[in-house]
């Protein structure tokens, strides 16, 4: 796959462009996490797509990664392993409180929503799990899984522009394949949220119909990938402060 961080920049402003639709009021950012998984198995890395319903307000019929909103459910999730002290560090970095536990809700939001959005439980199997909150980790809990937030790498951080009817300051996420350890059939099709997943090539995924911060994270994952994947390297940081999108490293 080519493409530069310049050129990431330009495709992001042109979208706003396009088709950004500036409201009257200034919207706080909601806190959001997304969700990258990567099957290396074979020479060429896939990653997992799914295509939002056509009937949805908010980017229909396109592709997008697993992801939401975080709950407050998910700072009390107990897991198997605790972040890697780099992706940590780098969570708190740019936040108005920063703490551990807000760093570890991004991570464990990330897990969340791809499972309600795919069936899919990421961790490890254990005996045993205690003080597991209600609602959707219950079904972790169930299947004996634990979260294993030590498989995470953050792979950068998007806000969206200001004036718009939806926004999210959005932490990306990417995790091995390999982690998924159940699955729960039903959670895609014609009446859910997501109709369809798809495993797909990194270049193959870019000529999908989907938003252009999900185009500019798979550059930046196919970045991290050819530079060896490690949670030492430097997070980008996507935001408007004045009318252009610009790129900081966390």
């Amino acid at each position: 796959m080519t493409g530069t961080h310049s050129e990431a920049l330009k495709r992001m402003n042109r979208f706003e462009a396009a088709e950004g639709k500036a409201t009257a009021d200034l919207i706080r950012p909601k806190d959001a996490a997304t969700l990258i998984l990567v099957d290396r198995s074979e020479r060429v890395p896939k990653v997992l797509l799914g295509k939002r319903h056509a009937r949805h307000k908010f980017m229909p019929g396109m592709f997008v990664f697993p992801g939401g909103r975080v709950d407050p459910t998910d700072k009390k999730m107990p897991v198997a392993r605790a972040l890697h002290h780099d992706v940590e560090t780098q969570l708190m970095k740019r936040l108005a409180r920063p703490s551990p536990a807000k760093a570890r809700a991004f991570a464990l939001a990330a897990i969340r929503e791809t499972f309600e959005e795919t069936g899919l439980l990421l961790g490890a199997r254990t005996i045993k799990i205690n003080g597991v909150p209600a609602g959707p980790w219950t079904a972790f809990a169930q299947a004996g899984i634990l979260p294993d937030l030590g498989l995470l790498h953050f792979i950068g951080r998007a806000i969206t522009p200001p004036r718009r009817p939806r926004r999210f300051d959005a932490r990306f996420f990417a995790m091995d394949a390999s982690a998924i350890a159940h699955r729960i059939e039903g959670m895609t099709g014609p009446d859910a949220e997501l109709v369809e997943l798809v495993w797909m090539p990194l270049a193959q995924a870019q000529q999908l119909h989907m938003p252009a911060v999900t185009s500019v994270m798979l550059e930046e994952l196919d970045a991290r990938i050819a530079l060896g994947f490690g949670h030492k390297l430097p997070v980008p940081f996507y935001r408007m402060p004045r009318k252009q999108f610009m790129r900081e490293m966390l």
